[in-house]
């Protein structure tokens, strides 16, 4: 499976341009650990071009779930072994997998143009690595297991960079990171730090207040 640069969009060129340099550290304090531990595991990172111009797709876990239940998210998850190498092509084919078995997107429509660096969550033990990807040619999308996937939506980047829309989310746990108001969903965790990563080294951000605290149930 390739990554391909060719024939993106122009606007996307400064995601494609920041991913070829970025490094672990500059998007997240949480690294893989030294020993090679860890479930690896990859997510889709899908932007798309809508009415509102650009866009990523989300998706809103179950309820049910035992872990991260009802938080909006990237389609994804862990490796299959089927999905061959962690350290080669098993991410992409992972990330196309799952996001195809959670919105029921077609994947021949979607063009990876990058990959970043691998992340770490430690509450759930999961070395994650965001492909991202164009969705050249955009297909219908819906939950296809209720009891995992509540709903699929995108997103406008530009409701993304509203300041209006930006807060730091404080945790119980009393860790605070980046959040997004997208509509009836709060992005926090480590979707909305992947977010706003994106933004700040594409050059999309704008000035927010990062001093503004909220909690997770915030809605704006």
């Amino acid at each position: 499976m390739d990554v391909d640069e060719s024939g993106l969009p122009s606007w996307l060129t400064p995601v494609a341009r920041a991913a070829g340099s970025l490094e672990a550290r500059q998007l997240s304090r949480f690294l893989p650990p030294a020993d090679g531990e860890g479930r690896p595991s990859a997510v889709l990172v899908l932007f798309g071009e809508g009415a509102d111009g650009p866009e990523l797709l989300l998706i809103e876990r179950a309820s049910s779930l035992r872990s991260h239940a009802g938080q909006p998210s990237f389609p994804g998850g862990a490796l299959d072994p089927e999905d061959g190498d962690p350290d080669g092509d098993g991410p992409l084919r992972a990330a196309l997998r799952e996001a195809e078995e959670e919105t029921g997107l077609d994947p021949s429509g979607v063009q990876i143009f990058a990959t970043l660096p691998a992340l770490y969550i430690p509450v759930s033990d999961f070395v994650v690595t965001p492909v991202l990807a164009w969705w050249r040619r955009p297909t219908p999308v819906a939950p296809v297991d209720p009891a995992e996937t509540a709903r699929v939506f995108t997103v406008p980047v530009s409701e993304l960079a509203d300041p209006v829309n930006r807060a730091m989310a404080a945790h119980p746990s009393g860790h605070t990171g980046p959040a997004f108001s997208v509509g009836p969903a709060l992005v926090w965790g480590f979707t909305a730090g992947v977010i706003d990563r994106i933004l700040h080294h594409a050059g999309w951000e704008k000035p927010w207040d990062r001093d503004r605290r909220v909690p997770l149930d915030w809605r704006a």
